[in-house]
């Protein structure tokens, strides 16, 4: 059987009576109790009529419930879309309208699918419809192929329009198990994930390594760094994006005794600096291990396990995956030469949901995806990227695709034009700022995310604004956002 949740499932019962999920308040689900709660949801999804194949969009905040939602809905053959929060209603409405789901499960009741929200209890709740159907048997888990859909995460894309990478049972799996064998899970690890589950890190990376191995996880509804130093000494990995560490730097009780449980820190969804990473092993005495993936890959390469991780590198390629640098045309270049990253390997997704033009467009011939990040290897096959094409901004490990956002600003009234751009910032790695060309009286911030607080979510919006007379263009009349990047990088060293 090919059904991801099949393997899991096979995982749960070697560990029935371990702790699965564990709470900040000292309660935790056994083994025994999630697979017993994620039949009890597939009861009521599958009697709802979630059918193979079909999509399921959730909109809900990280729980134990919503992780086992998710397992349910691979249990029962359907397709899990998972959206951020943070999306206003507007956001939501365009993907609901694209996946065309038979379910949403959210926060608000919608008149264009049949929704339900994750309440304790209450009309259109899906917990009280649980207690509701216990009378029914709990199905099966459902044989799927290995090409059949899991999963679709929407990915902004530079012309506004979001687009839904397709990740296979295969494609979940296989990342799944090469990451457990890449960063030696053992039986006795305790995972800390204080991640969101709406996002491939928090998801289809930490939690699939513990859940494939039935070892627990402290889990965390998000992140709060005194919190999440107090219990590292219950655990023994921990995954964060960087401004997880740069945040844990402040903490007075950081030191080499705070994190001597801790087999290995690992570090992804945006560019860890050396500053960072030289930090934490002078703070620490550990080294964290980065490692770089995305929603269409989830994991391509990593900084290894054993031996040296190098700052300023994501490592080699896992097993069974490979990338090279090439040109536009897909040629491979030399080692030290800067070129576009492709990867291909069972990790790559299927495509995008109803944008067969754009997958061909990205997914060449030979199978290898064309990533759109800039990169070089050096002479020992160590993937370094040196810079993301299409100008993407990662803002506290979230991409933030500048178009979408300058598409609303360019509405305001006293807009003329805008740039939006990302420079660094010591907490969010990156900050998004927008730069505007006002039609008379200068733009304020306050203004511009008046405007934008039920169109766009929160971490797309600008921290800062700039007002300047013109934006320096190219011969071809293009702005040019270097120029702006390398002109604004100490905006936030100067506030």
């Amino acid at each position: 059987m090919s059904n991801f949740y099949h393997t899991l499932e096979n995982s749960f019962v070697t560990n029935l009576s371990g702790d699965a999920l564990r709470f900040a308040n000292g309660t935790a689900w056994s083994y025994q109790h999630l697979h017993e709660r994620v039949g009890e949801i597939a009861r009521v999804l599958a009697a709802q009529g979630l059918k193979p194949a079909d999509r399921l969009v959730v909109q809900v905040e990280k729980s134990a419930e919503n992780l086992a939602l998710y397992l349910a809905c691979l249990k029962v053959g359907g397709v899990y879309v998972p959206l951020n929060t943070a999306y206003t209603e507007a956001e939501v409405d365009y993907f609901v309208q694209d996946a065309n789901p038979t379910l949403f499960v959210g926060q608000n009741q919608r008149t264009d699918v049949k929704t339900f929200t994750m309440d304790e209890r209450g009309q259109g709740s899906l917990l009280e419809c649980v207690a509701a159907h216990s009378d029914l048997p709990v199905p099966t888990t459902v044989i799927r192929q290995p090409v059949d859909l899991a999963a679709i995460l929407y990915t902004s894309g530079t012309t506004g329009r979001s687009k839904g990478a397709m990740l296979s049972h295969a494609n979940l799996a296989s990342n799944a198990i090469n990451l457990s064998t890449c960063w030696g899970w053992q039986k006795d690890d305790v995972l800390l994930n204080a991640l969101p589950i709406f996002h491939v890190h928090g998801l289809f990376i930490a939690s699939h390594c513990a859940l494939l191995n039935a070892t627990p996880m402290i889990f965390l509804p998000k992140f709060d760094a005194a919190q999440v130093l107090e219990l590292l000494p219950q655990a023994t990995v921990l995954m964060g994006v960087p401004t997880f560490y740069t945040r844990l730097l402040l903490q007075a009780g950081l030191n080499h005794a705070s994190v001597a449980s801790i087999r290995v820190f690992i570090c992804g969804s945006a560019p860890l600096t050396e500053q960072t990473f030289n930090a934490w092993e002078a703070a620490t005495g550990q080294r964290i291990l980065e490692r770089y993936g995305m929603s269409e890959t989830i994991i391509n390469t990593s900084n290894p396990l054993e031996g040296e991780r190098v700052a300023g590198t994501v490592g080699f390629a896992l097993p069974a995956q490979e990338f090279r640098i090439a040109d536009a045309d897909g040629a491979p270049l030399q080692n030290g030469e800067i070129g576009t990253i492709e990867v291909r390997g069972p990790n790559v997704f299927q495509g995008y949901w109803q944008m067969p033009e754009k997958t061909a467009e990205e997914i060449r011939r030979d199978g290898f995806f064309i990533t759109g990040d800039l990169g070089t290897t050096d002479d020992d096959g160590r993937l370094s990227i040196v810079g993301r094409a299409k100008d993407l901004v990662i803002s506290g490990g979230y991409n933030v695709y500048p178009k979408e956002v300058e598409g609303v600003i360019d509405k305001i009234p006293g807009v003329t034009e805008s740039a939006v751009i990302g420079v660094p910032h010591a907490d969010f790695g990156e900050a998004v700022v927008a730069i505007i060309v006002p039609s008379a009286e200068e733009v304020s911030i306050e203004s511009i995310q008046e405007y934008l607080s039920d169109k766009l979510a929160r971490f797309k919006q600008p921290k800062v604004t700039v007002n300047v007379d013109t934006l320096p263009r190219n011969t071809m009349g293009k702005v040019q956002k270097n120029v702006l990047r390398d002109r604004y990088a100490g905006l936030f060293s100067e506030l």
